[in-house]
């Protein structure tokens, strides 16, 4: 199993599918990331996202169709170069999530990913050279097929959640909406499910 420490803990084990979440560099000031006082990592992961869902600090690029249709793209891509196989994924408004089985090493994936898409997402607002997303990115590894679903679902149901959409497949930049049918999952098991699955996450 690799293992990564910098800010926050990072556990890749082999063959596992991993919970990816990314964020703009500034949609969470630096005193707060990783979030104070929040021991278990899973409920600083939670504090973390619904923050970035309120989106009330920091840049909010993704918005922007440009920019996110660049980082769609380049999540596709990642499939098609065989980096990694993907299962759902949702770009919000300043934070990328996805539920991803690596072929590939994860911190070479996750560069490949970021590097891209900063780089294009720079073009298109006439900068050149500045920090595009937070440096460090939140991970678990998916310990069962149960949890696999839980958190698919969770990924899927963020925009409903977040008040930007009334069924997942409503909303534009995510695999509900590319599939064309529904997570089939109500806001509050999906909510529920987020919240069994990050209480057993490590302590960070």
């Amino acid at each position: 199993m690799q293992n990564f420490r910098r800010r926050l803990p990072h556990q890749y084990p082999p063959g596992k599918w991993l919970f990816l979440t990314w964020h703009l560099h500034g949609s969470v000031p630096h005193a707060m990331y990783p979030p104070p006082g929040h021991k278990n990592s899973g409920k600083a992961f939670v504090w973390m996202d619904r923050r970035l869902d309120a989106a009330q600090d920091g840049p909010t690029y993704l918005r922007q169709e440009g920019i996110a249709n660049a980082v769609v793209d380049s999540l596709h891509r990642g499939v098609e170069l065989g980096h990694y196989q993907l299962r759902a994924w949702v770009l919000m408004a300043n934070h990328v999530h996805a539920l991803l089985l690596p072929l590939v090493s994860p911190p070479r994936l996750l560069q490949a990913l970021k590097g891209s898409t900063a780089r294009a997402a720079n073009r298109i607002l006439g900068r050149t050279g500045e920090t595009f997303w937070q440096a460090e990115s939140y991970d678990h590894w998916v310990r069962d097929e149960r949890e696999m679903e839980r958190i698919a679902a969770y990924i899927e149901n963020n925009p409903v959640q977040a008040g930007l959409a009334a069924r997942p497949e409503d909303y534009a930049w995510s695999s509900a909406r590319e599939r064309g049918t529904s997570a089939e999952t109500s806001l509050g098991a999906a909510d529920t499910s987020v919240c069994a699955t990050t209480n057993g996450w490590p302590e960070m």
